[in-house]
C-alpha cells in the first residue's frame, strides 16, 4: 500500500495527534473515492478537521477544494512535513 517510514508517521502524529492507524484507514478511503468529486472532497476535509480537532472555515475549504480539482497539489508529501 504505502511505504513510509515510522519516523514521517511519528512526524505527522506530533502535528496533528492522529495516530499510524487512523492515517492508514484514512488513506485506504481516500484510494477508493474521487476526489474529483467535490462533495466527496468537502466530507474528506471536515472529516480530516474532526480527526485533528481543528475548524475548517469554508473559505479555507474552498480553497482546499480548488486546489485538488485544479492539480495543484504537492506531488511530494514529504515535503509536505
Amino acid at each position: 500500500m504505502f511505504n513510509f517510514s515510522d519516523s514521517f508517521f511519528n512526524k505527522v502524529e506530533k502535528k496533528t495527534n492522529v495516530g499510524k492507524e487512523t492515517i492508514l484507514n484514512l488513506a485506504a478511503k481516500l484510494q477508493q473515492s474521487d476526489l474529483k468529486n467535490e462533495a466527496t472532497l468537502r466530507e474528506v476535509i471536515q472529516e480530516l478537521g474532526k480527526m485533528t480537532g481543528k475548524e475548517v472555515s469554508k473559505d479555507k475549504e474552498d480553497k482546499i477544494v480548488k486546489a485538488v480539482v485544479d492539480d495543484k497539489v504537492p506531488k511530494d508529501i514529504n515535503g509536505m512535513f
